[in-house]
């Protein structure tokens, strides 16, 4: 049992014994009081030794989040779990992001399976009502190998439990079929499973990884669960009955007094009614499950044995719930009015004193932190612990040694829980050198001897010392200050990266590398000379069409430019392609040369060599209240290099807002700081520099570092003694704008210099800049990403650091794509308030901006509401925000001003009003403005159900509902985004000459140019990428070579195969290629199985000299070049091995004529494998005994 030994402590006092006998005594109440926050989560892990199931209903959410975290370091075993409320929005969502119903029906599913011990939630949930457990219980489907299933049937069901057919399944939720593999991701699983049929019979299950799509553990058998909570009953058809008859009733009620209100609820409803007719069972349904299952069921009514209910402070729960209550009301009754709801909508949830009823029927434990008795409550006995929280010691080595000696002197148990296990070794050898012996251990299984100190893994929130039973544990909150919080390392996706052909649509644009830019119009298979092949089918201007065959698919690409931007289509066989694409490779030439040259001038100039870390660097990283990641470390390193290196830094950090980039930045600062150099931090706006120089401010608190700060804010006096302080050396960092620029300010010895987005600046600001970076340590920090071929194209001119590894484990932002209307904005406004929170409100048009936030103001009038927008007076702007960020607004109604890298980790609900009129790249960008910290946070993306959407806006809403999902919306966010980061880093000009030919060419011929100059220069080289190259050996056999649309019906993901075959260097990349097929997509039937084979063929050729491989009749003729080292003993040699079937020529080289006759095409292809493969060997042998390495 895990930390076995510091539960039983618990279980020994004399507290938990009282406790125990009134509960076995049938107490129905009892209290106990004086228990701090971490003791919290300690004392239910010992209770569930001898009880469960146990619910725990807290307040509010972060306090079910933060008791499940202190909770999971006693009792990490599965069966503990958290339901968070649902959302139940005023209106139907067009989508939603996935997780927080997935979190539900995990929750849900466990409770039903028996597997639920200890479930927290919070009040809200609890007064949501439930469709009846046994629909739950119904929906379960197990599979296992062996099992006989009918497929059809199998996906009619899934479906009906509200999955949703894709073609390549990436997210909860989805469901996708390919002959006989079928792909499933439950909602609430980790992993998505594969399911593969033999006949009608399962003949494997295996789960994959939904970002390489390759399968990673067998299983013998899984559950599924449905892919959503409410589920159409057996028969709908009383339902429909009741949904009529009540709006009727409801219709005829309002039709006098409202006519509008009457005709929108008869619109809605008439909608609704028309889709489940037709058997459809729409989202917006949830809300009127009182209709369709009349006896709604409670939480308790999933549990399969009464629970023991714990009650986190009785009277803040009983408050919530009252202010719940009244709330809800309020907001159904003007949506009663206004015709949006109907009378049955209002059974969702129970009254409080329904639930209080409830809550009667079971043994309570009620929890506080005083012993007074909440109103209502009667507890039979009230049992103080008296154990108390600890002063954090924030770091302070000797206030912690004083009270660790003064613990173990009295006999104390000491358990020091460290979240970050790196921390373990250091924090001993820390205690060791002030004479505090410690032991490290992974569990405390058995309890611990008085006055013995453990360090142990854990993330607890807060520390606690309990005198009578001689125990103290702390957490890092303690130790450190904060607690150190892993991150949750989610690789980046494929989808990420620019090259990738998977999202390639008909009718997007592509760049053929010899014919310019058309238009992709598919995948056509046509037969030519008795053979079948697939050829991309491009339209040029006119009605030019140009049929590529598959083996030159590596000269095609995805035009990608800017977001919106609509290349012009050339003409096949003019000279214009020629001539544009010349002109892009002039100018990439010009900027390659001149890269190389400020980069070879820099590298030339002596710079400040700084000193190794010292240990109070050491002492500065470990206080970081976060594990590091890979990408961050890297950077890290990388930094720091260049600063000890004699040379002037010049390093370009990139990661989107949150990646961690200002740590890094910090780090390097700290380092300059302690070789005794001035630091400069230099940000676009007034408002940053606030930000910054606060953020500095408290993570350099504990270090003798002084920190000012220099902009507008700062009144005249204070910027003089400001920049006194900066020439006579009394300040280590200043923090500032523009103003730091100025010509009165100077450093006594300055050494770094930190800009955070410089396309931001103003020209003369930039030349200022360029001219600093002859002299002092440079590094420049960018929140818009950088796409990773540009980064590599621009390798060894511009040094660069790429963060990708996304945030923290932080709560996946919960994401709704929704109609407009006054409720919704009020009810999410509400929320937010309620929780202490503020809101961004993203209103694009500055000529009515005034007038759409009276309206808000309106909506919610105890709401403080602030407007801000790029043609304010810019003090006037400066103010509003910084009131914002201060907390004297609540909510603050702007344009797309706030996508600009301001960080206010309050504001946790964003609504974008007219979502539909924004780019995808903005949305993610305004979508990055929350959840930046460990709060579940919403964003809202509007559309006004009265305005008649274009095609254009229509397919925006499409993509920005994959986006929610993280489907492919959310890689083409990110590659738009990517776009704008290219066009920030390399200029107008560059950013042009990129439209013109389209990103991934761009970036071809940039790289091109680099490598050629740098060859030039005699530097060295990294191995070239060849890109858009002619295959070396052309093959021309007349065998099928195609990917069926029975084999793989979807042409996007035909065409990743295609060009990933294409592209394969070696063998084994091809076998990689078909095992995955064999694993996507099941066994590849004969001309999949060619076109394998045929890239082995081509692959093999290449490799051992030949030019060309031709089939002529019943022959194939194998052409090898000038250098081949085949002589008569080895050509005699694979005679031998192929006795009848070569015949050889040596009249302008040498040739070997293969005999294929009798040979069906897969023989032929076999053979042709064969002889190579031999020849491969020979040749081999023969460089063996010249001990040189062959090549071509």
């Amino acid at each position: 049992m895990h930390n076995y030994g510091i539960l039983q402590i618990v279980r020994d006092s004399s507290q938990f014994h009282s406790i125990v006998k009134g509960f076995n005594q049938g107490l129905a109440e009892q209290q106990l009081y004086g228990l701090p926050e971490g003791l919290k989560g300690l004392w239910l892990a010992a209770t569930l030794l001898d009880y469960h199931p146990i619910l725990v209903v807290t307040a509010g959410s972060d306090e079910a989040g933060r008791l499940l975290t202190d909770l999971d370091c006693f009792w990490p075993e599965s069966g503990t779990g958290y339901l968070p409320a649902a959302e139940l929005l005023p209106v139907e969502a067009y989508a939603h992001s996935p997780e927080l119903a997935g979190q539900r029906l995990k929750a849900l599913t466990d409770m039903v399976s028996g597997r639920m011990r200890l479930l927290v939630v919070p009040v809200e949930a609890l007064l949501q009502k439930l469709p009846p457990p046994e629909i739950l219980k119904q929906a379960l489907l197990t599979l296992e190998i062996g099992q006989a299933i009918d497929r059809e049937a199998l996906l009619e069901r899934l479906i009906a439990l509200g999955y949703r057919r894709q073609e390549v399944v990436e997210a909860p939720g989805q469901l996708a079929a390919r002959g006989g593999i079928i792909d499933i991701f439950p909602l609430d699983a980790a992993e998505p499973v594969r399911l593969e049929l033999f006949g009608d019979e399962i003949d494997s299950l295996r789960y994959f990884d939904p970002d390489t799509q390759r399968s990673v553990a067998e299983t013998r058998a899984v559950t599924l669960g449905p892919a959503r909570e409410v589920l159409p009953p057996r028969d709908i058809k009383p339902g429909l009955e009741a949904l009529q008859a009540e709006f009727a009733q409801t219709y005829a009620a309002l039709r006098n007094r409202q006519p509008q209100a009457a005709r929108e609820l008869k619109e809605r409803v008439q909608h609704l009614m028309a889709r489940l007719e037709v058997g459809d069972w729409p989202e917006g349904i949830d809300q009127l499950q009182a209709l369709f299952y009349p006896h709604l069921a409670t939480l308790f009514d999933y549990f399969p044995r009464p629970p023991l209910v714990v009650l986190d402070d009785p009277a803040r729960l009983q408050e919530e719930m009252r202010r719940r209550e009244q709330q809800r009301l309020g907001v159904f009754t003007e949506m009663l009015t206004s015709g949006l709801a109907l009378p049955s909508q209002g059974q969702a949830y129970q009254e409080t004193a329904e639930l209080e009823r409830l809550f009667s029927r079971y043994q309570r434990l009620y929890l506080s932190l005083l012993p007074r008795r909440a109103p209502g409550t009667s507890p039979r006995q009230a049992i103080g612990v008296g154990a108390q929280s600890i002063p954090a010691f924030q770091g302070r080595m000797n206030l912690l040694v004083d009270e660790l000696s003064r613990w173990r002197r009295d006999g104390y148990r000491t358990i020091l829980m460290v979240a970050d296990p790196d921390r373990v070794a250091s924090l001993r050898q820390a205690l060791a050198d002030q004479g505090i012996a410690s032991q490290a251990l992974n569990e405390v299984a058995a309890v611990p001897e008085g006055g013995q100190v453990l360090v142990v893994p854990g993330r607890l929130r807060q520390g606690f010392s309990w005198p009578e039973m001689r125990l103290a544990v702390l957490g890092d909150t303690e130790v450190y200050g904060g607690v150190k919080r892993p991150r949750r390392l989610k690789v980046a996706r494929e989808g990420s990266k620019i090259i990738s052909f998977n999202d390639l649509r008909e009718g997007d644009y592509v760049v053929h590398v010899h014919h310019g830019i058309g238009r992709y119009l598919g995948l056509k298979q046509l037969e030519v000379g008795g053979v079948k092949k697939d050829y991309l089918l491009i339209q040029y201007a006119g009605q030019d069409r140009l049929y590529v065959p598959i083996d030159q698919v590596s000269l095609v690409q995805k035009y990608v430019g800017a977001e919106g931007h609509v290349p012009r289509l050339y003409r096949l066989g003019g000279n214009e392609w020629h001539k544009v694409k010349s002109r892009v490779q002039e100018a990439v030439q010009a900027m390659a040369e001149e890269l190389l040259e400020i980069y070879a001038k820099r590298e030339a100039i002596p710079g400040y060599a700084f000193s190794p870390d010292t240990p109070w660097q050491r002492e500065f990283e470990e206080a970081f209240p976060y594990t590091e990641t890979p990408d961050q470390l890297k950077a890290i390193a990388e930094v720091k290099a260049d600063m000890e290196k004699p040379r002037p830094m010049d390093r370009l950090l990139c990661g989107d807002v949150g990646y961690g980039k200002t740590e890094v930045a910090m780090r390097a600062a700290f380092k300059a700081v302690m070789d005794g150099k001035q630091v400069a931090v230099l940000v676009p706006t007034t408002i940053l520099a606030q930000q910054h120089y606060n953020t500095f401010k408290a993570r350099f608190a504990p270090f003798p570092v002084k920190i000012a700060v220099l902009s507008r804010f700062c009144s005249p006096a204070e910027q003089k003694r400001v920049v006194k302080a900066l020439q006579r050396g009394e300040v280590d960092i200043v923090v500032g704008t523009h103003r730091l620029l100025s010509g009165d300010v100077s450093f006594k010895d300055l050494g770094l210099v930190i800009i955070d987005e410089e396309q931001r600046f103003g020209v003369a600001h930039k030349e200022k800049l360029k001219k600093l970076r002859y002299s002092v340590d440079v590094l420049t920090m960018t929140a818009t990403p950088i796409p990773r071929t540009l980064h590599m194209a621009l390798a060894g001119v511009r040094n660069m650091s790429l963060i990708e590894t996304p945030p923290e484990d932080r709560f996946p932002i919960q994401t709704y794509v929704v109609e407009y209307s006054q409720e919704l904005v009020r009810e999410a406004i509400r929320r937010e308030l309620d929780r202490g929170g503020q809101v961004y409100f993203v209103h694009n048009r500055v000529a009515d901006i005034d007038r759409f936030a009276y309206h808000v103001q309106q909506l919610v009038p105890e709401a403080r509401v602030g407007v801000g927008h790029g043609q304010m007076d810019e003090k006037e702007l400066e103010k509003v925000m910084l009131d914002f960020i201060e907390g004297r607004y609540d909510v603050l109604v702007s344009t797309t001003i706030v996508e600009n890298g301001l960080d206010i980790p309050n504001v946790n609900t964003l609504i974008v009003d007219e979502s539909d009129s924004f780019g995808l790249a903005q949305l993610y960008q305004l979508r990055g403005r929350v959840g930046r910290t460990n709060r579940l946070a919403y964003a809202y993306f509007t559309y006004r159900p009265d305005k008649v959407l274009g095609e254009v806006a229509e397919k925006r809403l499409a993509a920005i509902r994959e986006f929610t999902a993280f489907g492919s919306g959310y890689k083409i966010a990110l590659r738009d985004l990517q776009i704008r980061g290219a066009g920030n880093l390399l200029g107008p000009e560059q950013h042009g000459h990129m439209l013109a030919v389209g990103f991934d060419l761009y970036c071809q011929l940039l790289e091109e140019a680099v490598q050629k100059l740098k060859r030039q220069r005699g530097e060295a080289l990294p191995e070239m990428r060849p890109v858009a190259a002619s295959p070396a050996a052309p093959v021309e056999l007349t065998v099928d070579t195609f990917l069926s649309n029975e084999y793989i019906p979807d042409a996007a993901l035909k065409m990743e195969i295609y060009h990933r075959l294409m592209a394969a260097r070696d063998l084994n990349e091809v076998e990689a290629i078909a095992s995955e097929m064999e694993d996507r997509y099941g066994r590849p039937p004969v001309e999949a199985q060619n076109l394998l084979s045929l890239t082995r063929v081509r692959l093999l050729a290449q490799e051992v000299g030949v030019t060309s491989v031709h089939q002529q009749g019943r022959e194939v003729e194998l052409r090898f070049g000038q250098h081949h080292v085949l002589r008569g003993e080895k050509l005699l040699q694979l005679t031998q091995h192929f006795p009848r079937k070569l015949s050889f020529s040596s009249a302008g080289g040498l040739t070997i004529r293969v005999r294929t006759a009798g040979l069906d095409q897969q023989g032929l292809l076999a053979l042709l494998e064969d002889v190579l493969a031999r020849i491969k060997y020979l040749v081999a042998e023969v460089e063996d005994k010249r001990g040189v390495f062959y090549g071509h």
